[in-house]
């Protein structure tokens, strides 16, 4: 007898499975007979025809699906019945099913996008991880799924996809590159795809630079992996020799010697570099009377992007990266409020599955500073080093 997750799974098959066909020439009694005094025309019955007619048709749709995700090459006659006329869109929590079921089933058979079972792809976990555990910033969530997804679903892009993150300490930058490795790359950081990089960490001499070799890291990394991802942190510490480095490998037509082996490359630069200025703008628009949720890209990426090209102390800013417009998209991360540092720790109670009251949240919360000093209204430090005040505050 099936027990535990495989009694699951295999209920989980049956309603994935197709109608099973009739025998040829049975008949169905409730056809053909409208009679008020028949059983067959009772609504309630008529009610439950229409329901089993809609979950066979979501059952044909779900094995469409599965199919075309564990073989691909296949799928093209079964391409109409999953794009079909239904007028329906796959419910998030039964994609997540469909993904639980072929992760389960890829984990013994072969069946990886692009042949490569590193890469994972899993655009479902990543919207879910950016609309669930990042909080306070809809304009990234808005931004970076569908970026990142429409990048890396385009046959043959022109030119590395290069984002930069900027925002005060906290906010969730190295947070969100995170879930980007976790959900693209099957073993995370650990990938052969994936590259990390800490300015002050792995390039703290300037007069090294040549000893570096970043470029040839690089390429080494995409003769590995037909798609990487590389991540600058402390972006603005980058020494100028670098960042020059990197121009070559965003330019929409690179030269012929330094043109990238990997078909979809993506730069992530993350950087705390004008933040002030995505703070200054925030506070001017809520004290107007906008809503946090109201405010757009337009409001803030054309006054980050010329704070970054004015600012003199750092070679970021003055980059071929910037000047030449390589970047594909500056992505302002916004202060974080006293309820998004409550929802913060919370989320850190849940994830060393402990017990919490609400009350317990606001103290920690009110264990932060916030700015500006008449307003208090934003973390100085955003959700930096919740998981430290809640060890401190239950010790």
């Amino acid at each position: 007898m099936l027990r535990g997750p495989w009694r699951q799974l295999w209920l989980f098959f049956l309603l994935l499975l197709p109608g099973a066909p009739e025998p040829r020439g049975a008949s169905r009694p409730w056809e053909g007979t409208d009679e008020p005094g028949s059983a067959w025309a009772w609504p309630g019955f008529q009610r439950l025809q229409e329901q089993l007619r809609a979950a066979g048709a979501l059952s044909k749709r779900y094995w469409t699906l599965f199919s075309c995700q564990v073989w691909p090459d296949d799928c093209d006659e079964d391409e109409e019945a999953a794009t079909g006329p239904l007028g329906w869109r796959l419910p998030l929590l039964g994609q997540r099913y469909l993904d639980l079921l072929t992760t389960w089933y890829c984990s013994f058979k072969d069946c990886c996008p692009r042949g490569d079972c590193r890469i994972s792809n899993n655009f479902t976990g990543l919207e879910w991880d950016l609309n669930v555990r990042l909080h306070g910033q809809h304009l990234v969530q808005q931004l970076v799924l569908r970026t990142v997804r429409g990048y890396l679903e385009t046959p043959q892009p022109e030119k590395a996809l290069a984002l930069s993150f900027h925002g005060w300490s906290g906010t969730g930058k190295n947070f969100v590159a995170r879930m980007l490795v976790e959900n693209l790359y099957r073993d995370g950081l650990m990938s052969d795809c994936v590259r990390m990089f800490i300015a002050t960490f792995h390039f703290p001499h300037p007069k090294y630079v040549d000893l570096y070799k970043l470029m040839s890291q690089i390429r080494e990394t995409q003769q590995l992996c037909h798609q990487t991802l590389f991540i600058f942190d402390e972006a603005e510490k980058l020494h100028p020799g670098l960042l020059e480095v990197l121009g070559p490998h965003l330019e929409r037509r690179a030269p012929e010697g330094h043109r990238a082996e990997s078909p979809w490359t993506i730069f992530l630069f993350l950087s705390n570099l004008r933040g002030d200025i995505i703070n200054e703008v925030v506070l001017k628009l809520l004290k107007a009377g906008w809503s946090r949720e109201e405010i757009t890209m337009e409001h803030l990426e054309p006054h980050l992007q010329a704070e970054i090209v004015e600012t003199i102390d750092n070679g970021f800013g003055h980059s071929r990266l910037v000047k030449e417009n390589l970047i594909d998209y500056f992505i302002p991360f916004l202060p974080l409020e006293y309820r998004h540092v409550r929802l913060c720790a919370r989320d850190a109670f849940l994830s060393q599955e402990l017990l919490y009251k609400e009350e317990t949240l606001d103290e920690i919360a009110q264990m932060m500073v916030y700015v500006p000093k008449e307003e208090q209204l934003f973390s100085s430090q955003g959700c930096k080093s919740i998981s430290q005040r809640i060890n401190y505050f239950l010790s």
